[in-house]
């Protein structure tokens, strides 16, 4: 009799199975197959917040098939993620198909290779009920805020709006950062820079002023007009010279946050794109020549932890990669902050002497290009520091000090490597300087002086904003990605040169949580709920009791709301654009209908004009010359279509550039479709002409080439063709 292995995902069934071999059989739940009703709130709020769980609409057939498989299985091992949520899933499992507590057996894997699945299938434990209890206070959580606050806001604000407990707490974050940004008054300040010819040997040099003699700001050009009087025709002196050794140690390997960040600074990718890639590439990837494997580490996890193994195998491929001197010399511990939950290793590759070219050739490029990235972390991490060579220097005239300084790589180390990207503006190296000793002396050359003003906080990248929620304790690494993908969907945020901005419609609805529900709202509360769910995942509080203590408050909160907004709708303000109205001329702003955001009149109902909203594209139409816009065809599918429409009629699938084509001067076009791809000519008279099967696109087989692949005696069902789309469904 066969043992039966339960996971969430095909890849990861696949991978896992390819281990254990026949005496296993490795099936898939394609993640939650129970889950509270979606139609209504599905807890008992009046007795100690029993939840009703209901299977999955849809997955009927997989039920029973797993109940099938689970009853002629000798031992049923829930093998689903090693965090809250996979350990409800196998509670879940377990409750639903009805599984005796003899035959149930729970294993979680932190890496999907050989070694440590068959470990983890011959120690399983039992189903760990603190941590579903986690879980399921979190769930019912959201559950009570999402339809209890919801209602609320499709009375006051808008139909269709729904509320969210972190995401509200997101969204605050969001517009607490614009409303900086708009109260934030610039502070003028200016920099003086000389340029000095040595006296008496070659050479010359930059300085930038420092102050008199003790560091001073200048704050306006008479400061600015006052040392340059002092200093024009007089000679500098060089008072100090102070050169240094200046070492610099590696980042640690990454954790959820950090991976994010990192991804979507050096990748370009959103969160929820970084941790969908990072997902294929733990369950597992067909790499040639050894088979499928998983390539990462569990991808939801706090901790800087590392194994010793792989600190030791790091180590080795390092010395004989780069040489002995290129290693950190021990293992390189990070240690984990005190608030995280460290129950898994920090996110590292399961063998790193697969790096990343080796096996690029069996990954996708999004693949590649996360697995490089955690491949390199964690290398870098047990590499030797950075060291440089600094040199300072101030030379002094008429009480004025000005400074210069220089930076230079002595040895590279992790840089070799790896090199962590920044939010802010990089350390200023400064231009070589010439040999210099105290008392040299120099003449101005030239002078230069220029005004500043300081700028005001920049708005939140997606990165930005995980990094912030994690320092303040909002969220886990299993929530982030899906916090900032929700607050978007909503609406209530927009990306806006690739930074979140909070919209109208956000800002209306921050501010009635904030006037409101001040609990929900409140970061420090929030990140309290959190450490709360941490006990209840301890087993240091009982959820039911979190549960309560949480409700009493909000339903008073929810109470005194209605009381005070009854017969009070708050109003949206428009969004107004540049588009004018072709009736009246008035500037047209933004609405949102059944179908989407659209362009209307601010003058109805006496004017009723609308427009669909059209975005304009770089370059210019390959027929006429006009602009390019971009459209939605009835299906939803994005194509690019001249200006003028109809008049002219040109559209194409594929995307316009920037660019133009050095050979007849026409706009280039890209491939549609997730990310970079080559830009082509489709003029067809041009000698860079690159054709359409030739373009990188899904080619139809034609009725022929499909016959051709048919098996010998199958007969052709039909030739007709479907003109309508029950036909085609049929």
């Amino acid at each position: 009799m066969a043992n039966l292995v339960i996971v969430e995902s095909p890849s990861k069934a696949k991978t896992i199975g390819k281990y254990l071999g026949s005496e296993y059989t490795v099936k898939a739940s394609m993640g939650h197959l129970r889950d509270l009703p979606k139609s209504t709130m599905g807890v008992d709020l009046e007795h100690d917040f029993t939840p009703k769980y209901l299977p999955v609409a849809g997955k009927e057939d997989l039920i029973k098939e797993l109940k099938k498989e689970a009853a002629k299985a000798e031992t049923v091992y829930l093998a689903t993620d090693p965090d809250r949520e996979g350990e409800a899933i196998s509670w879940h499992l377990k409750e639903l198909l009805q599984l005796p507590d003899e035959k149930t057996r729970r294993v979680t894997f932190n890496e999907i290779t050989q070694k440590v699945v068959r470990e983890s299938i011959a120690h399983p434990r039992d189903i760990d009920s603190d941590l579903v209890d986690a879980q399921q206070a979190r769930r019912i959580l959201d559950r009570i805020v999402g339809y209890q606050l919801s209602p609320l806001l499709w009375k006051k604000v808008r139909r269709g709006l729904s509320a969210g407990r972190v995401q509200s707490v997101a969204t605050r974050l969001v517009v607490d950062r614009e409303n900086e940004i708009r109260a934030f008054i610039p502070r003028e300040y200016w920099s003086l820079d000389v340029k000095l010819d040595l006296i008496g040997k070659p050479g010359s040099f930059v300085a930038h002023y420092y102050g008199s003699p003790t560091k001073r700001e200048l704050e306006n050009e008479e400061q600015v007009d006052a040392v340059v009087t002092d200093i024009t025709g007089k000679i500098f002196t060089v008072t100090n010279v102070k050169r240094a050794e200046k070492k610099r140690s590696a980042a640690p390997p990454f954790t959820t946050s950090t991976l994010q960040q990192e991804a979507s600074r050096k990748l370009n990718m959103t969160p929820k794109r970084t941790m969908a890639v990072a997902q294929q590439l733990y369950e597992g990837v067909d790499v040639a020549g050894i088979g499928t494997t998983g390539l990462i580490t569990y991808m939801r996890t706090d901790s800087l932890r590392l194994s010793d193994e792989a600190m030791a195998a790091a180590a080795s491929f390092i010395k004989d990669r780069y040489g002995k001197e290129y290693y950190y010399g021990k293992f390189h511990v990070f240690k984990t902050k005190s608030n995280a939950q460290d129950a898994h290793e920090a996110i590292r590759p399961t063998h790193v002497e697969l790096d990343p070219e080796r096996i690029q050739g069996s990954l996708t490029k999004e693949q590649y290009k996360l697995y490089k990235l955690i491949w390199s972390r964690f290398l870098a991490s047990q590499m030797a520091n950075a060291v440089y060579d600094t040199v300072t220097i101030d030379t002094e005239c008429a009480g004025h000090v000005f400074r210069s300084n220089h930076q230079s790589m002595r040895f590279a180390g992790f840089i070799a490597v790896y090199e962590e990207g920044r939010d802010d503006e990089a350390e200023v190296v400064g231009s070589p300087l010439p040999d210099l000793q105290p008392q040299d002396q120099a003449n101005i050359a030239k002078i230069d002086k220029e005004q500043h003003f300081t700028q005001p906080p920049a708005r939140y990248t997606e990165a930005m904003l995980v990094k912030v929620m994690e320092e303040k304790g909002v969220g886990r690494p299993s929530t982030y990605a899906s916090i900032v993908s929700t607050i978007q969907d909503r609406e209530y945020v927009v990306k806006v040169d690739k930074r979140l901005a909070p919209t109208p419609l956000g800002e209306v609805v921050n501010g009635l949580m904030m006037e409101r529900f001040t609990d929900i709202i409140d970061v420090e509360f929030t990140a309290n709920m959190e450490t709360k769910l941490d006990d209840v995942e301890a087993g240091a509080r009982k959820w039911k009791e979190v549960l309560s203590e949480f409700y009493e408050e909000f339903r008073q909160e929810l109470a005194d709301a209605e009381k005070a907004l009854e017969g009070t709708r708050l109003k949206v303000p428009e969004e107004e654009t540049e588009e004018v109205c072709d009736l009246c001329g008035r500037k047209m702003v933004v609405k949102t209908g059944r179908f989407g955001k659209f362009l209307a009149c601010p003058g109805w109902p006496e004017c009723k004009s609308t427009k669909p909203i059209v975005e304009r594209m770089p370059g210019r139409c390959p027929t006429c010359g006009s602009g390019l816009l971009k459209r939605k065809s009835k299906r939803g599918f994005p194509y690019y279509a001249c200006e003028k429409g109809a008049e002219c009629g040109f559209m194409s699938w594929d995307v316009p550039t920037e660019h133009d084509c050095p050979s007849c001067g026409q706009t280039l076009f890209k491939k549609a479709g997730r990310g970079r791809m080559k830009p082509f000519c489709i003029n067809e008279g041009c000698e860079n002409f690159l054709p359409e099967d030739k373009r990188g696109y899904y080619k139809k087989k034609t009725d022929e080439e499909a016959a051709e692949k048919k098996p010998a005696g199958k007969k052709k069902a039909t030739t007709k063709k479907a003109t309508s789309q029950k036909e085609v469904k049929k």
